[in-house]
């Protein structure tokens, strides 16, 4: 299946997520802060299939860590997640590098689908 870079902040929401997609077959590199994920990107020189990256965390937010992948891997699908509305507002910014924005918090089957909506844009 695909190659997921999952950079999420939060260990439970992090770990649910991953499993979610490991269940659909797919292969999850996990990363627990933008600049991190930004750094994994950067070792695989951008060959994942997907991000999928919450908005707000602490040392490099979602949407900087889009805005500095799509400079390096502009045909990276980038999919973004947030429980904040004034961070959904935000993410309209990038809207040309992105895939969408995923509600927080999420069920299994909503996020699965929402990947999966994602990989096949």
């Amino acid at each position: 299946m695909a190659s997921i870079l999952l950079v999420e902040d939060d260990d439970s929401v992090r770990t649910f997520t991953a499993r979610a997609l490991q269940i659909d077959g797919h292969s999850v590199d996990q990363a627990e802060d933008g600049d991190i994920g930004l750094a994994r990107a950067a070792e695989k020189g951008g060959a994942y299939d997907l991000v999928l990256s919450d908005i707000r965390m602490p040392a490099m937010d979602g949407i900087a860590m889009a805005t500095e992948m799509a400079k390096d891997f502009p045909d990276l699908k980038i999919l973004l997640m947030t429980g904040y509305a004034e961070q959904r507002e935000r993410a309209r910014e990038v809207s040309a590098i992105i895939v969408d924005v995923v509600q927080k918090p999420f069920t299994l089957a909503e996020i699965r689908s929402a990947v999966s909506r994602a990989l096949a844009a």
